[in-house]
């Protein structure tokens, strides 16, 4: 394993998915000291707390993996929140860095940025070439905001700021709200909810006919410190496995992983969202990189985490 050029790399969100396993991953780094703050420590939408934090800790790289995150129904509920959140968190995170010559700063987006009937598999050019799906149109904004950012300091200013663009995410530490999670996690619950209560039927929403793609965490935060070592990165790189299946054919697995044998309905009255969305990834896999973990294997450990935290009362309510 190559040792990084960053001894202090802080990684905002620490405690989601995605900034738990970012801090897995740089454990295994000899010599690496890993930042964090939590949300009571340091408010990433304050610009002068987060200018303070930046002035008194000198990092000198930042793994950016903080997010107002959820479903489709959690965006169309609160759009007001996850575009001005997530664009504050963004703007004040980036601008302080370059402030205070932070040398690296990696932004962690979603490929829900790209438009709604991007050509598939989609390339990394797609961006802003036609309109975006309206159900999470405020999520995406924001975190087109801050890749964009990261791409004008970079263009202007000569620094490494640059982007990451998972595909959806799921594994330990997920958020198993049945509303406001994404599908996965969301399923995993109810699917285990109805075999305890013995339900004959779990309907999904929608038609069950988009296709998702689907990426461990572990596998991200691999990808991300890999990421940190390449001398001149894209300015925004899909990362995910290039593989998809249907929403009812992810129930059924996930049904199958949490042992449910009742019936699959669909729901066609709820909204679908993007009908398909498969990253193509050449871009990363052809710097090295390529994920390891498949999603039945990946299910199976996810699930595990699922009946350890409902085991010990701290499945999230929000």
């Amino acid at each position: 394993m190559h040792s990084l050029n960053y001894k202090r790399i802080f990684v905002t969100g620490h405690r989601g998915m995605v900034g738990s396993a970012v801090c897995r991953e740089l454990q295994k780094h000899e010599g690496v000291q890993v930042l964090t703050r939590d949300r009571k420590e340091l408010d990433l939408t304050d610009d002068l707390s987060v200018s303070a934090f930046f002035r008194e800790e000198r990092p000198d790289a930042v793994i950016f993996a903080s997010a107002k995150v959820g479903g489709i129904h959690a965006n169309n509920q609160f759009p007001v929140e996850f575009l001005a959140d997530n664009v504050r968190m963004a703007v004040n995170s980036i601008q302080a860095a370059y402030e205070n010559g932070v040398k690296r700063f990696l932004f962690l987006g979603s490929t829900c940025i790209y438009p709604r009937m991007a050509p598939q598999p989609i390339q990394e050019s797609a961006l802003l070439t036609s309109e975006l799906e309206q159900t999470n149109e405020a999520y995406a904004l924001a975190k087109i905001t801050g890749l964009k950012l990261c791409q004008y300091y970079r263009r202007q200013y000569g620094v490494m700021y640059h982007s990451a663009m998972p595909t959806n995410l799921y594994g330990p530490g997920d958020n198993y709200h049945p509303e406001h999670s994404h599908v996965l996690p969301a399923l995993i619950r109810r699917f285990h909810e109805a075999k305890e209560n013995g339900d004959e039927a779990v309907t999904i929403w929608g038609t069950g006919t988009p296709k998702r793609e689907f990426l461990h965490v572990d596998d991200l935060a691999n990808a991300l410190v890999h990421l940190l070592h390449l001398d001149s990165p894209p300015d925004w790189v899909n990362v995910g496995t290039s593989q998809d299946l249907s929403i009812l054919d992810l129930a059924k697995l996930v049904a199958r992983t949490v042992g449910y044998s009742g019936t699959i309905l669909t729901d066609p009255t709820k909204p679908d969202g993007t009908p398909r969305k498969l990253t193509d990834t050449t871009v990363l896999r052809n710097t090295g990189w390529q994920p390891r973990i498949d999603l039945p294997c990946g299910l199976e450990g996810t699930y595990e985490d699922f009946l350890n935290t409902h085991a010990s009362g701290l499945l999230r309510s929000f």
